[in-house]
C-alpha cells in the first residue's frame, strides 16, 4: 500500500510540474522553466543516491556477565547489508576455555584470542539469555569507509590473521575494534576524553564490586604499575569506557570537515536489573581474614601463656603464604604481563616461607632460636606501619593475613626470649 502510495503520489507530482513547465514556456519564461527541469532532473538522482548506501557498521557495547571473564562487559562490531540481507557480528572475544593448558598460558600472558564471526540473530540471543544488555552505536562512516573497514575485517578473519596474543588491558576485544575502525578512516578521530584521574586497578573494581573474592585474587596479582593513572585512551580497555569515549567523538577528515562518529545510539536488547550476585551468600575476603586472624590471635595466646609453639598451625599459615608467594613470583618473573611487576605483595608472601617452612617446623620443635623468624616479624612490621604509602594499592584483606604471620613470628621470638631469659 505505502509503494503503491508513493507511485500515485510520483505520477501526479510529475504531471502538475510538466503543466508547470508547458504554461512556462508558453509566456516564455524560460528561466522558470528550467529551474523546474532541472528540479525534476535532480529529484530521481537524490533518490537514487540516498539509497545506494545499505550498508550500516555498529559497535555492540554488553553489559558484564555472572561469569569472571564477562564482569568487564564485550565489544563487537556489526555489519548490516539491507540489500543482500546480511547481518553478522565480528567478535574479537572468541577463546577457548579447553584448549590445552590455557590456565597456565593465561597466568604467563600468552593467551591467543581470536576473531569470531556469527550471525546477529544468535549473538543477540546469547545475551538475551544470559540477561545482558546489548547497546548499538551505528558508526557515521562515509560509503568507501564501510567498504575499507569490511575488507579489514574480512582479511582479519583469514586464518592466518584470526588468532592473536591478547593482552588483558592493551590488546583486547574492546581495543581491536576501535582500532580497526580507525584505520578505516579518511581523518583523524577525536574521542570525548575522559579526564577523571583512574588507574587500571580503579576501573577493574568498578567491575569486580560484588565479586570480592575475585577481586581480591586480581589485586593480589597485579602490580604496582595497575596504580599509575592512565590516559583516557587507556581507559577504553573497558567496554562501557570505549562505548562512553565513542559518544560524543567526531571525525576531522582530510578536507578539514568534521562530522560526528556516531550518528544514533540506541539499546536493542534490554536486560532486566539484578541486584544479587553469586558470591552475595559468601562472607568477604575481609570478614574471612579478619575471623582467621581472631583465632590466630586466641591459639597464639592460648600457647604463649603455656608455652607451647602450636608449629602445626605455622605449617598451615606460612605454606598457605608460600603458595600464594610463588604464584605472585612466578608473575613477577616470568610472565609476560606487563601490569604485574613490581608486587608488594611479595613483602607478604613469598616463596621464602615455604622453602624454609621444614627449617622453621624443625627449629621450632627443638625450641631453638630462629633468625628467619625474627627478619619476617621486622619485613612484617614495616609493612603494616608503611603498607598505606606504598606506590601501589593493597587490598585490606591483605593487613589481617599479614596480622597472622606476624603475630605467629612475634610468638616465636617472646617463646625463645622467654625460654632463655
Amino acid at each position: 500500500m505505502v509503494i503503491m502510495g508513493r507511485k500515485i503520489f510520483r505520477e501526479k507530482f510529475h504531471k502538475v510540474v510538466m503543466k508547470k513547465v508547458i504554461e512556462a514556456c508558453k509566456q516564455s519564461y524560460f528561466k522558470y522553466a528550467f529551474c523546474l527541469i532541472s528540479l525534476l532532473c535532480v529529484f530521481p538522482f537524490q533518490s537514487k543516491a540516498s539509497s545506494e548506501d545499505s550498508v550500516r557498521i555498529s559497535l555492540l557495547t554488553c553489559s558484564p556477565g555472572s561469569e569472571i571473564y564477562a564482569l568487564f562487559g564485550h565489544t563487537a562490531l556489526r555489519y548490516q547489508n539491507m540489500k543482500t540481507g546480511m547481518d553478522v557480528v565480528f567478535n574479537y572475544g572468541m577463546f577457548d576455555f579447553h584448549a590445552p593448558h590455557f590456565i597456565w598460558r593465561y597466568i604467563k600472558g600468552e593467551t591467543d584470542y581470536q576473531l569470531g564471526v556469527t550471525d546477529y540473530f544468535y549473538f543477540e540471543q546469547e545475551y538475551s539469555e544470559r540477561n545482558s544488555s546489548v547497546y548499538q552505536q551505528t558508526l557515521n562512516l562515509l560509503p568507501e569507509e564501510k567498504d575499507a573497514l569490511f575488507q579489514i575485517l574480512q582479511k582479519n578473519y583469514l586464518p592466518e590473521n584470526r588468532v592473536y596474543r591478547y593482552n588483558f588491558f592493551f590488546d583486547n576485544c574492546s581495543t581491536r575494534p576501535r582500532d580497526r575502525v580507525e584505520e578505516c578512516i579518511k581523518g583523524k578521530v577525536t574521542y570525548t576524553k575522559n579526564t577523571y584521574p583512574l588507574s587500571f586497578r580503579d576501573i577493574v573494581h568498578e567491575f569486580t564490586a560484588g565479586h570480592d573474592w575475585a577481586e581480591f585474587g586480581i589485586d593480589l596479582c597485579l602490580g604496582s604499575k595497575a596504580d599509575e593513572i592512565i590516559d583516557y585512551r587507556l581507559k577504553m580497555f573497558a567496554p562501557y569506557y570505549l562505548k562512553e569515549a565513542l559518544t560524543g567523538a567526531k571525525i576531522k577528515a582530510n578536507d578539514g570537515k568534521e562530522r560526528m562518529l556516531v550518528s544514533n545510539a540506541e539499546e536493542i536488547v534490554h536486560r532486566s536489573p539484578n541486584k544479587e550476585t553469586v558470591e552475595s551468600s559468601y562472607p568477604s575476603p575481609l570478614l574471612t581474614a579478619w575471623v582467621l586472624f581472631t583465632l590466630v590471635l586466641f591459639i597464639t595466646a592460648y600457647g604463649y601463656k603455656n608455652k607451647k609453639s602450636f608449629w602445626g598451625l605455622d605449617i598451615i599459615l606460612f605454606s598457605m603464604a608460600g603458595l600464594a608467594g610463588c604464584i605472585i613470583a612466578f608473575l613477577v618473573c616470568f610472565s609476560q604481563h606487563p601490569t604485574v611487576s613490581p608486587n608488594y605483595m611479595l613483602f607478604v608472601f613469598h616463596p621464602l616461607h615455604l622453602l624454609y617452612l621444614p627449617v622453621m617446623v624443625w627449629r621450632a620443635y627443638k625450641k631453638m632460636k630462629d633468625p628467619y623468624q625474627l627478619a619476617n616479624l621486622a619485613v612484617l612490621t614495616l609493612f603494616i606501619v608503611f603498607f598505606c604509602l606504598l606506590p601501589q594499592k593493597i587490598n585490606l584483606a591483605v593487613v589481617p593475613l599479614a596480622l597472622c604471620l606476624w603475630i605467629r613470628s612475634l610468638n616465636y621470638v617472646c617463646l625463645n626470649y622467654k625460654r632463655n631469659k
